[in-house]
């Protein structure tokens, strides 16, 4: 009976998030709060196990980081230098930030990205005066598929990676990078065939931007040289993560209370404050909370064994279903729940079999489990942590955009980066 209401309350949360006529945050705390009366979850378990404090101490780490850090002025200037370098033709900017996108989630983390490469993003497209919800929705999906390349870009990865110590940061590089590359080249060119109309050049707004000196848009000399130390110190410290053994969450935190240490008078730490995007961290917590309903009452696991039981222990049809499982559900629910209930499940498939975890065919299942999780992401607005943190930031600068919006551009390319990635694994794993 548990497992019914834990489901009617997730669907209708779910309905009431997409249809957009209440604040998210509030939706879904009033839907993990219901849970919790309805006895499908206990308060103390959600703090305890369910809500990933990790992800949210990280998230707010970098927002405070993000946030001084634009004071001083120094993602204008960017902004405009990067567009003078490509003449300030939309299209050109979309495509060029796109890549920086991919390439950042790689090396550091999707999330942390994203943080970086929005205020940039939004301050060009105010000087160009054209809508930023073409060039946010791009690097959306530049963010999740530049993650799937590296174990340390997306946190299914990184999961995936700390439960088989032989799948090595070299081994994902190996397996994943290839294809995702290829992907994401896909990628770009869909966002060429669904922008290109909206995005042409406006030679008035082209001049008006050659003419403008980016230096004038530096506001705090001093704080901008110690905002850029910590924060490239912050990025050093993720890069090193796997030598330090250090979490991307602790890096993240202490960076953003020595810049406000060193970098702020006192009145000026509570605007720091600020600069926390407390709708996306609520909804963040609302949301682990309410797939954490659906974990407690046993719902993922069963779903995942009974997938799991189709295959009858055949590699390649497993291989396949965990791929296109995987990232249909990425696309419903948060990824990491259920690359978390997938792990133990693949282990005891492993066993079952008589195989070791890091046999050749069991490492099959973990390359498909990874690329459909985080591909998956792209499927709807709030199929990764990137995704809801773009939307918040957008929301906040009144450019926000729909679910539905988000729905026609990243389900689309959630199907054909699949699909890519369905033909890989079988021509190099299984033929």
């Amino acid at each position: 009976m548990l497992t019914w209401v834990a489901l009617l309350i997730f669907v209708v949360t779910y309905a009431l998030i997409i249809s957009e006529k209440v604040n998210r945050a509030v939706i879904a705390l009033l839907g993990a709060v219901i849970m919790v009366f309805a006895g499908i979850l206990d308060v103390h378990k959600v703090f305890q196990q369910y809500i990933e404090w990790e992800t949210i101490t990280l998230l707010i780490g970098m927002m405070i980081l993000v946030g001084i850090t634009n004071q001083t002025g120094v993602f204008q200037f960017v902004a405009i230098r990067a567009a003078k370098a490509v003449k300030g033709d939309p299209m050109r900017i979309l495509l060029v930030l796109s890549v920086l996108t991919a390439i950042g989630s790689a090396l550091l983390d999707n999330v942390t990205t994203v943080l970086l490469v929005v205020p940039v993003t939004i301050a060009i497209t105010r000087i160009l005066e054209i809508n930023p919800v073409p060039f946010l929705m791009s690097e959306i999906i530049a963010s999740n598929i530049g993650g799937t390349a590296t174990l340390i870009g997306d946190p299914p990865n990184i999961m995936i990676g700390s439960a088989n110590p032989h799948l090595t940061f070299n081994a994902f590089l190996l397996n994943l990078a290839p294809i995702t590359i290829l992907i994401f080249g896909v990628a770009l060119f869909m966002l060429y065939m669904m922008y290109r109309k909206q995005l042409r050049p406006n030679p008035a707004l082209q001049t008006k931007l050659l003419e403008l000196n980016e230096r004038d848009y530096i506001k705090d000399k001093l704080l901008m040289k110690k905002s850029l130390l910590i924060l490239s110190l912050t990025i050093i410290g993720f890069m090193l993560h796997a030598i330090i053994h250090v979490d991307a969450a602790v890096i993240a935190i202490t960076g953003a209370i020595l810049l406000m240490l060193f970098g702020l008078k006192e009145h000026d730490v509570e605007k720091a404050f600020d600069s926390i995007e407390w709708v996306t961290i609520f909804f963040f917590a609302g949301l682990f909370s309410l797939v954490g309903g659906l974990q407690e009452v046993g719902l993922i696991k069963s779903l995942a064994m009974k997938a799991l039981d189709v295959t009858e222990g055949d590699i390649t049809t497993a291989s396949l279903l965990i791929l296109w499982g995987s990232g249909l559900a990425s696309a419903t629910i948060d990824n990491i729940p259920f690359v978390a209930t997938m792990i133990p499940l693949i282990k005891d498939m492993a066993v079952g079999l008589g195989l070791a975890v890091d046999s050749e065919p069991i490492n099959i299942l973990w390359w498909s489990l990874a690329l459909g999780a985080c591909l998956g992401g792209n499927g709807t607005i709030i199929g990764a942590s990137a995704n809801v943190i773009v939307a918040g930031l957008a929301a906040k600068e009144g450019k926000g955009f729909s679910y539905m919006e988000f729905l026609k551009v990243g389900a689309p390319i959630t199907l054909v980066s699949l699909a890519i990635a369905h033909v890989y694994i079988y021509l190099r794993y299984l033929l």
